[in-house]
C-alpha cells in the first residue's frame, strides 16, 4: 500500500497539479471553485490514506480503509472531461482549417515597370496591384481597376449563380474568377478580409464558454464552501457526540464528505455536451460562433433564411426537362 500511495502521489502531482495550482490562487483571493473542492477531496484522501498505511494503530480496525483509487479515480475523470472539451475545440479547428484551405497561396503582383511577380499572399501589400487569370482564387480583398469577369461568390454567399465584375466593383479573398481576366487593387490584407474575419469568429468560438458552463462555476462558488461547512459541522458532531476514538472518528467523516462531495459529475457534463454539440453541428458544416449560440440553438423553434444556397449544396443542376410540341426531349442533350 505504500507502493500504491507513492504512485497516486504522482499522479496528483503530475496529472491533477494543476488543479492544486487553481485551488491555491482561488485561495489567495478570497474565492472557491471546483479546483478547490476537488484539491481539498484529493489531498484529504491520500494524506488520510497514507496515515492509515504508516500509522494504523492509531485508527480503529473499522476505519483502517484506504482511498488512493478515490483519488486516482477522481483526477481521471476530471481530466477526461477536460481532454472531452480539448476534442470539441479540435473538431472546431478542423473547421477553420477548412477555412484556410479556400485562401490563395500565392497572388500575380504587377510591378511599375510593368513587370508580374508570384509573391505569398502573406507579403501582398495594401495598394498592390494584382492581376488573377480565369480559374484563379482572389488572394485579398480589393477594388477591380482593369477587366471584368464572372467571380463565384458562393463560398462567402452561397448564392450558386456567379457575379459579374467590372471596374469599380469590390472582389473578395477566397472567391474563384470565371473565364475573364481580372486586375484589381488590394483594399484589405491578411487578418482584416472578409475571410479573415469569419476565421476570427469561428477561432473564437473555441475559447467561448456557454451559459451553462458559467452556471456551473456560480454553483461551485456557492457548492464548495457549503461542502467544507458541512465537513466542520460533521467533524464537530463527532468529536462532541461521538464514540472513541473521537478524533479518529472525527477525521474519518469529515474526509469521508470531502470524498463522495467532490463533483466529478459538475466537472464533466458540461465538456461532454459541448463536446456533442460542437461535434454534431460540425459534422453537418455548420460554424458554431460562440457557445451562447450554441445554447441558444436549442431553444430556435423557427429558422428564417434569405439564400437557397444556405439550405442546398449551392450547385443548381437539372433535373427535369419540359420540351415545346413537336419538339424532341433529346435535342437538350
Amino acid at each position: 500500500w505504500l507502493a500504491v500511495g507513492v504512485v497516486t502521489l504522482g499522479i496528483l502531482v503530475f496529472a491533477g497539479g494543476h488543479f492544486f495550482t487553481g485551488a491555491w490562487k482561488a485561495f489567495r483571493g478570497h474565492n472557491a471553485n471546483m479546483d478547490t473542492l476537488i484539491a481539498v477531496g484529493t489531498g484529504t484522501a491520500w494524506l488520510y490514506s497514507m496515515a492509515v498505511v504508516l500509522v494504523p494503530e492509531l485508527f480503529p480496525a473499522s476505519a483502517r480503509h484506504v482511498y488512493f483509487e478515490a483519488s486516482a479515480m477522481i483526477i481521471g475523470l476530471i481530466n477526461l472531461g477536460l481532454a472531452l472539451e480539448v476534442r470539441a475545440r479540435g473538431k472546431t479547428g478542423q473547421a477553420i482549417r477548412r477555412l484556410l484551405d479556400l485562401r490563395a497561396k500565392t497572388a500575380r503582383i504587377l510591378r511599375a515597370d510593368g513587370t508580374e511577380t508570384d509573391v505569398p499572399v502573406e507579403q501582398v501589400h495594401s495598394g498592390d496591384a494584382i492581376r488573377v487569370r480565369p480559374g484563379e482564387k482572389i488572394a485579398v480583398d480589393g477594388e477591380v481597376i482593369e477587366g471584368s469577369s464572372l467571380i463565384d461568390e458562393s463560398m462567402l454567399t452561397g448564392e450558386p449563380v456567379p457575379v459579374k465584375k467590372a471596374a469599380g466593383d469590390e472582389v473578395s479573398a477566397g472567391t474563384v474568377n470565371g473565364k475573364g481576366g481580372l486586375v484589381y487593387q488590394a483594399t484589405r490584407v491578411g487578418a482584416d478580409t472578409r475571410l479573415g474575419q469569419i476565421t476570427e469568429q469561428v477561432a473564437n468560438a473555441q475559447n467561448s464558454r456557454p451559459p451553462i458552463g458559467e452556471l456551473a462555476d456560480r454553483v461551485s462558488s456557492i457548492f464548495v464552501p457549503s461542502v467544507m461547512i458541512i465537513a466542520v459541522l460533521t467533524a464537530l458532531v463527532w468529536f462532541n457526540f461521538g464514540a472513541e476514538p473521537r478524533v479518529i472518528h472525527m477525521l474519518v467523516t469529515a474526509t469521508t464528505v470531502l470524498i463522495i462531495a467532490c463533483p466529478c459529475a459538475l466537472g464533466l457534463a458540461t465538456p461532454i455536451s459541448t463536446m456533442i454539440g460542437v461535434g454534431k453541428a460540425a459534422e453537418h458544416g455548420v460554424l458554431v460562433r460562440n457557445g451562447d449560440a450554441l445554447q441558444t440553438a436549442s431553444k430556435l423553434t423557427t429558422l428564417v433564411v434569405d439564400k437557397t444556397g444556405t439550405l442546398t449544396e449551392g450547385k443548381p443542376s437539372v433535373t427535369e426537362a419540359h420540351t415545346l410540341q413537336g419538339d424532341e426531349e433529346t435535342a437538350f442533350g
